[in-house]
């Protein structure tokens, strides 16, 4: 078993670590104006919304029912809202009673500040996110990897393809509000570490026991987590940066290529599994 899970963690390393490839292209790359900036931040929403409606709460709805599927997803949705309530949301500082022009100015450099918190903070959720998607695909690695080591293989390099996108979508608005490559590399490459922490905690932590209805359950609470997190964060400031129509339009361009990669993913599973 132990080397099972040695070369578990190596492949799921492999999914993992392409975050950190999503993250070169954003920091190589010029920093991105506040309306390209937008139409990223709706491609990320719409890679969201996909995993959680289209993956996480679909499996949820057909692996335990419609009834409890639901449940689930909501309890998530309920739970997040209830962390969020206790965020801060970013403010204006107030302004300083001169002249009228150094106020303009000073609002100005508030409103950009308002505008870097604001991002900064939508990256933080959004690597939170892209964690908690990640860490089912560790358990599959895992899985598949029992199985032997073609199977493994195989799912790994799916995912590492399927993650390069997620990797894009956490490092964006952190270079952004703090124009630092490093940040951007650090979390986007956080976020894949998800993955081998999915291969010790299935292998090591949770019981033998463990009911797949109940891990199931708590994928679609995942994903209701995901579906909050979006609509309350990512999406308005899409809107706000981009107009609703470039940011409708990058979000339904991010669904349908999650949904490509998704589809591609699933092929790459044997017909017993599925993430």
């Amino acid at each position: 078993m132990d080397s099972q899970v040695m070369v578990a963690i190596a492949l799921s390393l492999v999914g993992g670590l392409s975050t950190s490839m999503g993250a070169l292209f954003v920091i190589i790359s010029q920093a991105p104006n506040l309306k390209m900036l937008g139409i990223l931040q709706g491609f990320a929403a719409g890679l969201m919304l996909s995993i959680s409606f289209l993956d996480l709460a679909h499996n949820a709805l057909n692996s335990i029912g419609f009834l409890k599927g639901n449940l689930w997803f909501f309890a998530g949705v309920i739970f997040f809202a209830f962390v969020a309530s206790f965020i801060p949301e970013p403010t204006l500082a107030p302004s300083v009673d001169v002249k009228s022009k150094k106020k303009n100015d000073e609002r100005g450099k508030d409103l950009m500040k308002k505008h870097h918190r604001q991002v900064l903070f939508s990256g933080i959720i959004t690597a939170i996110g892209i964690s908690l998607h990640n860490f089912p695909e560790g358990m599959a690695v895992f899985l598949g990897s029992i199985k032997g080591l073609r199977v493994g293989l195989n799912l790994a390099l799916a995912i590492a393809l399927h993650n390069i996108p997620e990797g894009v979508a956490v490092a964006l608005p952190i270079y952004f509000a703090t124009q630092s490559k490093w940040q951007a590399f650090k979390l986007a490459t956080l976020s894949g570490f998800a993955e081998p922490l999915g291969v010790v905690i299935v292998a090591y932590l949770f019981p033998s026991s463990l009911s797949p209805e109940i891990l199931e359950g708590l994928l679609g609470a995942v994903g209701g987590v995901m579906a909050f997190l979006t609509l309350h964060e990512m999406l308005p400031l899409a809107f706000e940066y981009a107009g609703h129509k470039q940011a409708v339009k990058a979000v339904f361009f991010g669904m349908a290529f999650m949904s490509a990669s998704l589809y591609f993913l699933e092929m790459s599973l044997p017909k017993e599994m599925s993430l």
